[in-house]
């Protein structure tokens, strides 16, 4: 009888110290501090120097327009010349003017048009004679608004449910000729919770939640946090429903279009949106590849708020029309009920819907808290890689979005779509990663839209600027963006 005993004793040990080891970790993880890429300080102006990138052999950047506030996005127009969008608004509640300029020779910038409070201007990219920008409406709701050369604006589709956390993102032109936008969701994670009244929405907008595309039968999850519309007592909040409002298992939450979280597309001149597909969390960037299909970029979950998922890494998806891609519930197309998604210290996330679909699996899953925003697809040999995709990391804003031991994102990166491998391309020179504002030099500080030229020779990247993270957020710095430009010698 003891022989048994002692084979199963041993047969434990393994275990028992693997499970030991992971506890250790854990442990060691807790205690360490955050490092992120935005977590140090910054005063004066910022400096700019092409020579302090790292690029492939035969490359080499230089910079087009500097002292940009928050620019985003890159477009050109039929003569070849081209254009940025300033955002207008930036985390940390910092409104300015958003704009639309013409890059004029030796750096010059010719304003075309300007919004309102109601940025951010996330993208832009022009077609049949005119400029489609996706307005994110952080205020009044999103936009896609249509400008023609000379500043003259219309809105294509307006009152989109995006004055949460995230907004409305792209544009990008399809063969079919229809507008391509993207969708962010209300929320982190499903729930509506304190970390929304630190983003600032939650307070000018009590009642807003997300919005499914497609009628959904929740599993009655709730979460129980501080009031913080109130300030006393505790509020029970469960998903897709306002905050303090409790939901129960069975319970069937209608769908609609215009929906969070979701790929829409519109007619060039207006109309009804459509529903393409829905399940991200926040579609940034567009593209549509050589060959025609749709690619994203999904900025993947963070540790924040009352249903806070951790380890989770930003997925670049091929678009199917019609797919479920997994938010709220799944990432990458794993369950998040998974232990690895455990965050430290916290409760292991449990589904909020009853599920009748499985998500797909991405093209590629880029870092955890990279922030993987715009991206384009090489056309031209003259600049190599074609077919690949280009990626702006915007880069981490640890520890808010949750703790990093080292900073993540703040370069370039070329994806293979049909292998999923991930190389850098343009990144930071200096033994350790980061920022420009961090590791010192005057190279990236966050990537945030990538352009290639008509023609497909240049490679142009709208850099964000300056946004460094304090014990209030984020604290991002005007006047600091620039506009690079990368070709091969």
């Amino acid at each position: 009888m003891d022989v048994p005993v002692l084979m199963r004793d041993r047969s434990l040990k393994p275990l028992l110290a693997a499970l030991a080891s992971a506890a250790l970790l854990a442990g060691c993880y807790n205690m360490r501090p955050s490092t992120g890429g935005g977590q140090t300080t910054f005063s004066g102006t910022r400096a700019v120097d092409p020579a302090d990138v790292a690029l492939p052999s035969g490359y080499r950047a230089e910079i087009v327009a500097t002292g940009l506030t928050y620019p985003t996005g890159v477009a050109f127009d039929g003569e070849g010349r081209a254009y940025v969008t300033e955002s207008g608004y930036s985390y940390g509640e910092d409104f300015v003017p958003a704009r639309l300029m013409r890059v004029e020779a030796g750096g010059g910038l010719k304003t075309i048009t300007q919004g309102g409070r109601n940025g951010p201007w996330t993208g832009v990219t022009f077609a049949n004679g005119a400029f489609y920008i996706a307005e994110g409406g952080v205020l009044e709701g999103g936009r896609i608004l249509r400008v023609t050369p000379d500043g003259s604006r219309s809105t294509l589709v307006g009152g989109l449910p995006t004055m949460g956390d995230h907004h409305t993102n792209g544009p990008a032109v399809g063969p079919d000729g229809w507008i391509y936008f993207g969708q962010g969701t209300a929320t982190n994670a499903g729930v509506v919770g304190p970390d929304n009244a630190e983003y600032g929405w939650l307070k000018r907008r009590p009642q807003f939640h997300d919005v499914p595309c497609e009628d959904v039968v929740l599993a009655g999850q709730n979460f129980t946090t501080p009031n913080v519309l109130t300030g006393e007592g505790e509020a029970v909040t469960g998903s897709f429903v306002p905050f303090g409002t409790a939901t129960t298992p069975g319970q069937v939450i209608d769908g609609r279009v215009p929906c969070g979280g979701s790929i829409l597309r519109v007619p060039a001149g207006g109309g009804t949106p459509q529903l393409v597909a829905w399940g991200f969390r926040n579609p940034f960037g567009l593209a549509f590849a050589p060959g025609g299909s749709l690619y994203v970029t999904e900025n993947g979950y963070d540790d924040r708020g009352s249903r806070p998922i951790w380890g989770v890494g930003d997925p670049l998806w091929r678009i199917e029309r019609g797919r479920w891609y997994g938010w709220p519930d799944f990432t990458a197309g794993d369950p998040l009920t998974e232990a690895d998604y455990k965050p430290p210290g916290k409760p292991q996330p449990q589904f909020l819907l009853q599920h009748k679909k499985t998500p797909p699996r991405p093209v590629a899953n880029l870092g955890v808290h990279a922030s993987a925003n715009g991206l384009d697809f090489s056309r031209s040999a003259s600049f190599g890689h074609v077919g690949e995709a280009f990626i702006a990391l915007f880069g981490d804003l640890a520890p808010e979005t949750g703790k990093v031991t080292n900073p993540v994102g703040f370069k370039v990166v070329r994806v293979n779509v049909n292998s999923g491998a991930i190389e850098d391309f343009a990144v930071n020179k200096g033994r350790k990663s980061g920022p420009a504002s961090l590791v010192g030099g005057g190279g990236l500080e966050r990537p945030i839209g990538v352009k290639f030229s008509a023609d497909g020779s240049a490679m142009y990247v709208a850099d964000f600027g300056v946004m460094t993270m304090t014990a209030k957020g984020p604290n991002p710095v005007r006047e600091t963006g620039v506009l690079w430009k990368i070709t091969r010698e």
